[in-house]
């Protein structure tokens, strides 16, 4: 009851006409900013800062709020369509492109935006009931437990890759490599730099998401010699009931999956859509489509992305600690107002905390509306001849490159890996594992380092502590149920002799 009090008294301050118009106007931009290829709210939110200097502060951070988790909601359709990705929408890529090349462009963008929905309607539920108390969640974790967590993360590639495990692991591998690209921070060594200065820092995500996905696809579709435009067909928004059914099971998996993990530290949407697209692949009815543009694929990681986005709020409001760049330029906005972020904010402001859940719910209906119904008029643009549009795409591409930190080397870095990008699919590699190593390899390190310097270099702190070990317990169920299977299928086909395998079959395994 005391819940429902807090959530009027939260309405009451998100409901005035000012509220509801910085709202619809972080909302929009954050829109946008997801639907042009390469930019990204953490840019956007980084130019608009200073404006938070005229704008009040409930406005303000209502406003900012909303463009990060509207991005969330439009990077799907430029990875869906166009297979242009950002961070948090690089498994959009996997079953929302593949649908868009079979002509189900529509019910690819309507799945994206009702699950965003329904995530985002998930996570507010979770942000408003368990705030307070789920702040504390993350002192619970320490680098052991994180690392372990890592660990898991890498047993997904069996789930993201869409050819064979070995392929799958050697990209990840190679993903691994990339992350450690830069400047050691314990040592403050170089490493694989090539005594290049522009790798001092490392290698952007960005630069590899765009290059890896957008370039690379544009030059495939270039090098096919052929006039075609982004998707084909008809834009069908409106599902059949059996699609819509299938739609659902998946967006709540997805909804409760990004929900916790934007709690945790090291978290959020980029982490979070490989783990519920993993969840889907194993555990979903129609698993055995995903991955050849299949609903559930697109489902539970826009579910995941948006609920993901919207409890890391909690780790900065609850303790005062941003997850991410994000929440990071957040963290500036709320210390710019004069307002620091910890476990008296809820005392101290409640008028914020709760304004700023509560805009949330109605950012959520906004972005159904700017997502679903118009989302047709938004794609109007992509009705350019593909001949006409690529320029325009490499150049938004350039400027979100070049947005990130303003050099003219992230272009170079982004443009290589747009060729590299082009021979794995010419290889017919899959790069969602690449991405998937790049993410967590440096937090693997990271966390094991600061686990071996507090264990004074003993493993057992991996085992000793509690969610470390049940962490890792689950690792191993999951090696020795693979290779069950695995052995499994060998004495299956064993039994039932040799077969004729088609040309393709064989190739593709």
């Amino acid at each position: 009851m005391e819940v429902l009090n807090n959530l009027a008294f939260g309405f009451s301050h998100a409901l005035t006409m000012q509220n509801l118009l910085f709202c619809a106007i972080g909302c929009t931009v954050g829109t946008l900013v997801g639907l042009l290829p390469g930019l990204g709210p953490l840019a956007t939110i980084s130019l608009l800062l200073p404006l938070t200097y005229s704008i009040p502060t409930g406005g303000a951070l209502i406003m900012l709020a909303g463009i990060y988790y509207g991005a969330q909601y439009g990077d799907s359709v430029s990875a869906i369509t166009m297979k242009i990705p950002h961070a948090s929408s690089i498994v959009a890529c996997i079953d929302g492109y593949a649908m868009t090349l079979k002509g189900q462009t529509g019910l690819a963008l309507f799945t994206a935006g009702f699950s965003s929905f329904v995530g985002g309607t998930i996570a507010i539920v979770v942000l408003a009931w368990m705030a307070p108390m789920l702040g504390e969640v993350a002192f619970l974790f320490g680098p052991a437990d994180y690392c372990s967590m890592m660990l898991v993360g890498f047993v997904c590639v069996s789930f993201v890759t869409t050819g064979s495990l070995l392929n799958g692991l050697a990209m990840c591998f190679i993903g691994v490599l990339l992350g450690q690209i830069g400047t050691d921070v314990n040592s403050g060594m170089q490493r694989y730099t090539m005594d290049l200065p522009f790798l001092a820092d490392g290698v952007g995500l960005v630069s590899i998401a765009l290059g890896c996905f957008g370039i690379a696809e544009i030059t495939k579709n270039l090098d096919a010699r052929e006039e075609r435009s982004p998707f084909n067909g008809k834009i069908n928004l409106i599902p059949t009931w059996a699609e819509f059914k299938r739609i659902i099971p998946s967006a709540l998996r997805g909804g409760a999956i990004g929900s916790f993990l934007g709690i945790l530290p090291g978290g959020g949407p980029s982490i979070a859509q490989f783990a519920a697209y993993a969840i889907d692949k194993k555990v979903s009815k129609y698993k055995h489509e995903i991955g050849t543009g299949c609903i559930e694929g697109v489902a539970g990681q826009a579910a995941a992305d948006e609920a993901a986005a919207r409890t890391s709020f909690i780790p900065l409001m609850s303790i005062g600690i941003p997850e991410n760049p994000v929440m990071a330029l957040m963290l500036a906005a709320f210390v710019i107002k004069g307002i620091q972020p910890g476990p008296n904010m809820i005392a101290s402001h409640p008028d914020l905390f709760w304004g700023l859940v509560a805009s949330m719910w109605v950012g959520n209906c906004f972005l159904l509306a700017l997502n679903v119904p118009l989302v047709r008029y938004w794609l109007s643009v992509f009705k350019i001849p593909y001949a006409v549009l690529f320029p325009s795409i490499l150049f938004f591409c350039c400027i979100g490159t070049y947005s990130v930190n303003n050099s003219l080397d992230d272009i170079f870095i982004t443009a290589v890996f747009g060729c590299l990008g082009y021979a794995f699919m010419r290889l017919e590699l899959d790069a969602a594992p690449l991405m998937l190593g790049f993410i967590l390899g440096p937090m693997l390190e990271e966390n094991f380092r600061r686990a071996m310097l507090i264990s004074r270099g003993s493993f057992g702190v991996f085992v000793n502590r509690p969610i470390s070990g049940t962490l890792l317990g689950l690792i191993g169920i999951f090696v020795v149920w693979q290779l069950v299977a695995f052995v499994r299928s060998i004495l299956r086909a064993r039994r039932e002799g040799p077969a004729v395998v088609p040309a393709s079959e064989a190739h593709g395994a």
